[in-house]
């Protein structure tokens, strides 16, 4: 499912970003590619952190001092290096990029973001602790921007984080991110709030039309994050794992450039990780729920928009644009506004305003539903608002093509 993202005039200042996983020269002067704009930032450089010992808190546990939090989350926190192939332009011995991770458990297995390890030819991987080994790249996923790698390391030396609840996560939440931003200032935890919950980021994958996938749930918080923290846990209060930080959106950068915090972070939930993770190392791969719909971005929802579209003042939902040929909403019978080429905004489209009784107030609302409530296969009863009343129909989910 995409959305369709109508042009509207900018009144506040254009937010700038940088790309994904800083690019070195000869270390350790920092270079980076162009900067586009108005899209969310992808961060992800990392150096290894000082050592530290101790257990994992307990699931559940008791709030933790941030001293105390630092001292057990530390050690589960590994630098990434990225190298190219032999006989590239940035030769095979120095790395050319960097990133976070964190252990996920005793097998070995380590989590970052799939744009961190994008095009590296071998992976090393640093842990606090000073160790330094090769990690195989197990697999990606585009979609949730995740990638599980596998070190070959005694479970004694590793320190996996223990998972939270991200379903338990509300605005102003204590949270902590810990990571290694501008490469160079290892080990550094940053404290903020809980901003918001359910956003969406554009996946990493294209859709069938182009445009590219969505990635929904995501938190947003005020915590510094900086290029650098991109894979690096986000802990609640308790050391429990809550998101993997994923992206920046700014409109400050530094002397040399790079991209600087603005209080505008994102991270992947965890329980999109709880999901997505376990199918990825057992087969490579995760199947997402697909309804085969297009939009309206929630950006144009106004009264204007509603007035165009001959719908109640009072009314919400996810305003559906078109239709994909073919896809699970075509199938049950859903009404998208014109064809998928189509320019305007036009009416006659059907507004979801429920999923399964849950009610939908915008786009964010439903993908956050299919992401983390349902599964491909599964069918879900849809609430829409059309001819001037409520229409239940009932929808079999497929996966994403």
């Amino acid at each position: 499912m995409k959305r369709t993202v109508w042009m509207l005039p900018v009144l506040c200042l254009v937010l700038a970003t940088s790309a994904c996983v800083l690019q070195f020269g000869d270390l350790p002067s920092l270079t980076g590619p162009a900067l586009p704009t108005l899209s969310s930032l992808p961060i992800g450089q990392a150096t290894a952190a000082p050592p530290q010992t101790g257990p994992a808190p307990v699931p559940n546990g008791p709030v933790l001092d941030p001293e105390t939090l630092y001292q057990h989350a530390n050690p589960g926190v590994v630098t990434i290096w990225l190298y190219d192939k032999p006989g590239s332009t940035n030769g095979d011995t120095v790395p050319f990029a960097q990133g976070s991770g964190f252990v996920i458990d005793a097998d070995g297995h380590v989590l970052t973001n799939s744009h961190v390890v994008q095009g590296a030819d071998k992976i090393e991987v640093d842990f606090a602790s000073g160790l330094k080994v090769w990690a195989t790249l197990v697999a990606t996923d585009g979609d949730s921007d995740l990638a599980v790698l596998k070190v070959d390391v005694p479970a004694a030396q590793l320190t996996p984080l223990p998972m939270g609840d991200s379903d338990q996560v509300h605005p102003g939440d204590s949270v902590y991110a810990i990571g290694n931003p501008f490469s160079l200032l290892a080990g550094t935890m940053t404290h903020g709030v809980v901003s918001a919950i359910g956003r969406t980021l554009d996946s990493e994958r294209a859709a069938p039309g182009g445009q590219p996938f969505t990635a929904g749930d995501i938190i947003q918080t005020d915590a510094a994050i900086n290029p650098g923290n991109s894979g690096g846990p986000l802990l609640n209060d308790r050391g429990q794992v809550i998101g993997v930080n994923r992206a920046i959106r700014t409109e400050t950068f530094t002397v040399s450039g790079d991209a600087a915090n603005s209080g505008l972070g994102f991270a992947v939930p965890i329980n999109i990780v709880k999901r997505v993770v376990p199918a990825l190392i057992q087969k490579g791969k995760y199947d997402y729920p697909y309804l085969g719909i297009s939009s309206l971005s929630d950006r144009a929802w106004n009264l204007k928009t509603i007035e165009a579209l001959n719908l109640p003042a009072n009314v919400q939902g996810t305003y559906i644009t078109c239709v994909t040929p073919g896809g699970p909403a075509d199938k049950a019978g859903i009404v998208g506004a014109g064809p998928c080429d189509a320019n305007g905004l036009n009416p006659g489209g059907d507004l979801i305003t429920a999923i399964d009784g849950q009610s939908v107030h915008s786009f964010n609302d439903l993908l956050s539903y299919l992401v983390s409530k349902t599964q491909v296969g599964q069918v879900v009863t849809l609430t829409v608002f059309r001819g001037g009343k409520e229409v239940q129909i009932p929808l079999t989910l497929a996966a994403r093509p």
